[in-house]
């Protein structure tokens, strides 16, 4: 079975600050090397599961923070600031589940460490098919298109309750408890990536039994945005309507032309976001 991890960073156990997750600080040097520990505790297990190849997405930032040398299992990884397909770029049909590692809440979470929705200087909430959801719901519309399993996902707990929306039946594996957005309490690193380890052996060898995402089609996508020049903005893509002075929708029964339209949002309102 191929196996695709896509790592974001936030969900680390022991992360609670930006400056964590930033290239060009210190502390960022701490948070790669906890997001290696817990990507190869990921492979490792997936691989006791029965994964025979595993493809890293390195999905965060510039997404170029793990050091392929030092993956386990001799991963293939794929890495690089522009992915047509970002956090799911790599995925198709041939892979037999997804895991998401270090992932976070959705900006629109009451608690959530390090909450956002891809762009946090200008996505206020995202809403599919009227729930509350994050990067993992969005990423799954990906997963969903080509019939794949999201089988493991791990973060905090806002993290854990936001992926069973959309996979009821996921191995959830929880390292942190939120407290703040900019507080949380950790399980140590070695206990989250023994729980990591154990968590993707279970949800590789499950992936049959948990199935493609659960997003009812057609499916409904709004999003409001922090300004109403983004809003406006997002009507230049196709399918986008404006809902409200910052707020847009877009339908579709086309699960990855929804998460491109998305991914496209994103990319234009990079372009005026105020430093």
């Amino acid at each position: 079975m191929k196996v695709f991890l896509s790592s974001d960073i936030e969900g680390t156990a022991g992360i609670v600050d930006w400056m964590q997750v930033l290239p060009g600080t210190a502390d960022f040097e701490l948070g790669k090397r906890l997001l290696l520990g817990e990507v190869n505790a990921a492979i490792e297990g997936a691989q006791a599961g029965g994964a025979t190849e595993v493809v890293v997405n390195d999905s965060h930032y510039l997404m170029q923070n793990l050091p392929p040398d030092a993956l386990a299992g001799r991963a293939r990884y794929l890495s690089g600031r522009h992915k047509p397909l970002y956090m799911m770029e790599g995925l198709d049909g041939s892979f037999g589940a997804v895991l998401m590692v270090a992932y976070h809440g959705s900006i629109g979470h009451e608690r959530a460490i390090l909450s956002h929705t891809y762009n946090p200087k200008a996505v206020y909430e995202v809403r599919l098919n009227g729930a509350v959801v994050g990067e993992s719901a969005l990423n799954a519309l990906v997963a969903l298109h080509h019939g794949v399993p999201v089988v493991l996902i791990t973060g905090d707990d806002a993290t854990a309750d936001e992926a069973r929306g959309f996979a009821p039946a996921i191995e959830a594996v929880v390292v942190k408890r939120s407290v703040t957005r900019f507080a949380a309490e950790s399980l140590h690193p070695a206990e989250a990536c023994e729980r990591i380890r154990a968590g993707a052996e279970r949800a590789v060898a499950r992936a049959s039994e948990i199935g493609p995402p659960r997003i009812e089609l057609p499916a409904r996508l709004e999003v409001d945005l922090l300004t109403a020049d983004f809003a406006d903005m997002a009507t230049w893509i196709a399918g986008f309507r404006r809902t409200g002075v910052r707020s847009v929708a877009i339908e579709s029964d086309d699960p990855l032309g929804l998460f491109r339209a998305f991914v496209t949002m994103i990319a234009l309102t990079r372009s005026i976001v105020e430093d």
